[in-house]
């Protein structure tokens, strides 16, 4: 099992490098989508919160190394820990409840509020270590108006390749019995 779950997440991590690709041509759009998140999320729900925080983290900064996006500071840095949060918050939460689908969007919301909390924080601390500035007002554009597609996005993609994960009858990783994915 622990082999699988090390392919699942080198497969998880190479599509958080890949996915940007899709929405980079357009800045704006890639911003709004946050394609780096879906993988992400679902190493998480499917590995465990150890894979998922450590593809989280590892993911933007691996991506800056190898093709320079997203800018390391302070963006990249932030987003280390944004999505090292995803990854682990989704893990704890879903190897710990009944695989249904309630418990998914549950799992979702909470890993999403954690992250883009973990995101706005490191955001702070590094604006007063190194004099920037960062406003409650640029947290809430940044963290929720801006990422409105992308919250949507990953609202409705989550919860449908889970539930295709089950009803393939592929057992769930980080799923603590085997139990169907119900409504």
């Amino acid at each position: 099992m622990k082999i699988k779950k090390m392919v699942f997440s080198a497969f998880f991590l190479a599509l958080a490098l890949a996915l940007p690709f899709l929405t980079g041509h357009i800045p704006q759009i890639g911003n709004m989508l946050s394609p780096m998140h879906i993988p992400v999320l679902l190493c998480g729900f499917l590995c465990g919160w150890p894979y998922g925080l450590a593809v989280g983290f590892i993911a933007p900064l691996l991506r800056f190394m190898l093709f320079g996006m997203p800018p390391i500071f302070p963006t990249g840095v932030a987003m280390a820990f944004e999505l090292a949060a995803y990854g682990a918050v989704s893990g704890l939460i879903f190897g710990r409840v009944k695989h249904s689908l309630p418990m998914v969007y549950t799992t979702l919301i909470s890993a999403m509020v954690a992250g883009r909390l973990v995101w706005g924080t490191v955001r702070f601390i590094l604006a007063k270590l190194f004099g920037m500035d960062f406003s409650l007002s640029m947290f809430l554009s940044g963290a929720f108006i801006t990422a409105v597609p992308g919250i949507l996005c990953q609202l409705i993609l989550i919860p449908m390749i889970i539930a295709a994960v089950q009803r393939q009858e592929v057992t769930l990783m980080n799923q603590p019995k085997k139990e169907a994915l119900t409504e």
